[in-house]
């Protein structure tokens, strides 16, 4: 009687922790309520997928929703969360399973300005620091216009030393001289020169008052 009950509780046992599953599996982000039954499927789809290669799903969520808020059309809100879970991926792949997701999110979005994977992993070996802001920094140059090489070379060259505020400091001169008429690349270039000089001068002056940050 005993093996008769466990034969039957076993299979019961095994298909309620399947249902159990599938049923977690199949939840969606409330907030992907605002997209249409149509699109809805498949952008949960996305996110599952994602989530399972342990990529970050909260961008795609807020690319699908600001799809939904233009009033987007489904098929390209699920071709531009399908791209952003492709830059997510190549953005890990070239900062390394560590990057955290602020870091893929800024990854993802200088690889969508037109930086290349070998430039994101170049800043990996280059800053011990979180690469948010260097990252952010680079798409920001690229999209106000300065050539990506240009923007690369600066980021770089001030990754090693530079603070965030000194890299938002650097984009804000840059972003400044464009408004003035500088062309995109002389003004990235002066800036980052200028740049590296106070970076210079503060780290001399820290080393001169020690214990202080």
């Amino acid at each position: 009687m005993r093996r008769a009950l466990i034969r039957t509780a076993l299979p019961l046992l095994a298909a309620m922790i399947l249902v159990d599953a599938r049923a977690a599996a199949q939840q969606t982000d409330p907030r992907l309520g605002r997209l249409d039954a149509a699109t809805r499927p498949a952008i949960a789809a996305l996110i599952d997928s994602a989530r399972a290669a342990l990529l970050p799903t909260e961008p795609l969520v807020q690319r699908a929703l600001e799809g939904a808020t233009k009033r987007a059309a489904g098929d390209v809100i699920v071709a531009a969360v399908r791209r952003l879970t492709a830059d997510l991926g190549h953005a890990r792949d070239a900062l390394g399973s560590t990057a955290s997701p602020a870091e893929l999110g800024a990854g993802a979005a200088a690889l969508r300005a037109g930086a290349s994977p070998a430039i994101l992993a170049e800043l990996r070996h280059t800053r011990r620091e979180p690469l948010t802001v260097p990252l952010a920094v680079l798409a920001d140059l690229v999209a106000s216009g300065v050539p990506v090489d240009s923007a690369a070379a600066a980021v770089l060259s001030l990754a090693k030393r530079a603070r965030d505020t000194d890299l938002v400091e650097f984009r804000r001169a840059v972003e400044r001289d464009i408004a003035l008429g500088a062309p995109p690349a002389a003004a990235t270039a002066a800036a980052a020169t200028a740049a590296a000089q106070s970076v210079d001068v503060n780290a001399g002056a820290r080393q001169q008052r020690p214990g202080r940050p």
